[in-house]
């Protein structure tokens, strides 16, 4: 698939102005320029990151109520029911809460709503569950923003709401004891980019600021926090950096048992980072509520016992298996029913897992690069997942669709929908027609943002040191993309990997000495161009490559174009 490349523009005298105030070079001061750093205090901020960055719970609207409520329902003897999604966010929120309320009380519980019979978000099924077993307070986290039928209900029935949300309000909310969400319009707290278990540590660090509970027994949470922000992909700035950073280090440190028997399942050595998380751990934490029951998640993740631990991530392993087949399988059938000349995906079919449909529209978007939405069968009615391009606000246009929809919610560039089987064809219309409306022609091409161009003979140990001091890395702070030109290959390049789709090159060009070892997965198809000592145009990111103990840096290529 041909991309863009956009180089990223700065202002050269704030960047010669910073790069004088830190005594670095040009370069390194203009990646930071470009992650909004103009002043040496920010920049000290951002290379050391600490707790003092963390800004004042009750800044967000209604924490002192939702404090007081908790406070109440502890001093009571009430039953607390912990209550949240089946995804990554959710369950990780679910376990941090129950875990922090469990040492306050005895009185607590958990409740992770079935996929397939209760679907995403609050339950009328998992009310009646509370009031059968006498709970009188539910904490929702990950959810429960746009329940406006089912708080009412629960209210009916005794028993109140805390809601723990991140997801876009609409504009009318939940009649709940207390909503935590930044992004409601007349909540001033600084942050509105937390995750779902973000939000749910505010609550946590509100109430113990409250009851004289030290930071220190409340930060041993970080490891679910950095594996929520990294799943969610939220943006890698402000507290969620300051979260992962701390994480990072508990899992690589001393993680909880839970965590080390997934990290163990996925039998990835070394120091781990974000995209280790994204790519080891949440898919398993998700593969629970996706194949079986995001419930199995919980239980990991509590667990004390590493024997015991090791046996349920066992159990997630195998579903997790399963999650990669019917992926796999899904995806090729839905590769077979898309439409060309169209600016919009929608694919249903009855026959397929409801668990792995987002999966699928992410596996979509990266051939037929358009928003796209995937849809499966259940009990007569139509669910699914939505996911965006680049800079393409999926929810404004599913909201210009509502009439179709049975209900839907979540981001800019993800989504979960449910609709009406006779109402397909015409939501099928309504979508592509606002799609096409909206979109602009050059967000249907992918984009490579490239931080700046760089000289090869200035690719080093020391650059590549300081560059990793920018992590964590991921939205809005991304592993820093450069670009190169006229670079040819030393010869002995090829395709690699078992299929043969990756790209294995050495470059150099006329300003190095030596040429570089670069690695571009799924690149293998520009080789025929470049093997007769063509120049070319390379964007990579730097990384470094670790065999048999040995480490050397190597380039991981993202896109080759034929030099002009």
């Amino acid at each position: 698939m041909q991309k863009r490349w956009k180089i990223k523009e700065t202002d050269s005298q704030t960047v010669k102005d910073l790069a004088e105030s830190l005594g670095v070079s040009n370069s390194i001061a203009q990646l930071l320029v470009l992650r909004g750093i103009n002043t040496f205090d920010a920049a000290k901020q951002f290379f050391r990151p600490d707790f003092s960055q963390f800004h004042n719970p009750f800044l967000m609207k209604d924490m002192q109520k939702a404090v007081d409520r908790i406070q109440t329902a502890i001093a009571n003897n009430e039953k607390i029911l912990v209550y949240g999604d089946y995804d990554v966010d959710g369950t990780t929120s679910v376990t941090m809460v129950y875990i922090f309320l469990s040492r306050l009380t005895e009185n607590v519980a958990y409740y992770i709503p079935d996929r397939y019979t209760e679907g995403y978000g609050i339950s009328l099924e998992g009310i009646d569950y509370a009031q059968e077993n006498n709970f009188t307070l539910i904490i929702a986290l990950d959810c429960g923003i746009r329940a406006v039928n089912q708080v009412n209900y629960a209210n009916e029935k005794g028993v109140d709401f805390i809601i723990c949300d991140h997801h876009n309000p609409s504009e009318v909310v939940p009649n709940s004891v207390a909503i935590l969400n930044p992004k409601q319009k007349d909540c001033n707290y600084p942050f509105k980019e937390l995750s779902g278990c973000g939000v749910g540590f505010k609550l946590i660090q509100g109430y113990s600021e409250k009851n004289n509970i030290t930071f220190e027994e409340i930060q041993s949470l970080f490891d679910l926090l950095v594996v929520s922000i990294s799943a969610d992909i939220v943006p890698m700035i402000d507290e969620n950096r300051v979260f992962s950073f701390f994480g990072l280090k508990q899992i690589n440190e001393n993680p909880r048992v839970g965590i080390k028997a997934l990290m163990d399942a996925a039998k990835r050595k070394g120091k781990w980072t974000i995209s280790d998380i994204v790519f080891g751990i949440a898919p398993r934490i998700n593969a629970a509520g996706r194949i079986e029951h995001g419930k199995m998640a919980v239980e990991l993740l509590i667990e004390k016992d590493r024997e015991k631990a090791v046996k349920l991530a066992e159990g997630i392993e195998e579903l997790n298996k399963r999650r990669k087949c019917l992926d796999q399988d899904i995806t090729k059938q839905a590769l077979g029913m898309i439409q060309k000349n169209k600016k919009s995906t929608v694919v249903y079919s009855p026959n397929w897992h409801k668990g792995v449909v987002g999966i699928v529209a992410s596996r979509l978007i990266e051939t037929h690069y358009r928003p796209t939405i995937v849809l499966a069968e259940k009990n007569g009615e139509l669910t699914g997942s939505a996911r965006s391009v680049k800079d393409f606000d999926l929810y404004k246009a599913l909201l210009q669709c509502d009439k179709y929809l049975e209900k839907f919610g979540g981001h800019k560039y993800a989504a979960g929908l449910t609709l009406k089987k006779e109402n397909l064809e015409d939501f099928i219309d309504a979508f592509e027609r606002v799609v096409s409306n909206t979109i602009l022609d050059e967000q249907l091409t992918p984009e490579v943002s490239i931080d700046m161009e760089l000289d090869l003979h200035d690719i080093d140990d020391k650059l590549f040191r300081i560059i990793q001091q920018f992590s964590p890395f991921g939205p809005q702070n991304r592993n820093p993309i450069f670009i190169t030109k006229a670079v040819k290959d030393s010869g002995y390049g090829g395709p690699v990997g078992a299929d043969k789709t990756h790209l294995r090159l050495n470059v150099k060009n006329e300003n190095s000495r030596n040429s570089i070892s670069s690695i571009g997965f799924g690149l293998a198809h520009h080789f025929e161009k470049i093997k007769d000592g063509q120049s070319f145009d390379i964007c990579y990111s730097i990384d470094e490559n670790n065999w048999n103990g040995r480490k050397n840096l190597q380039l991981k290529l993202r896109d080759i174009k034929i030099s002009i």
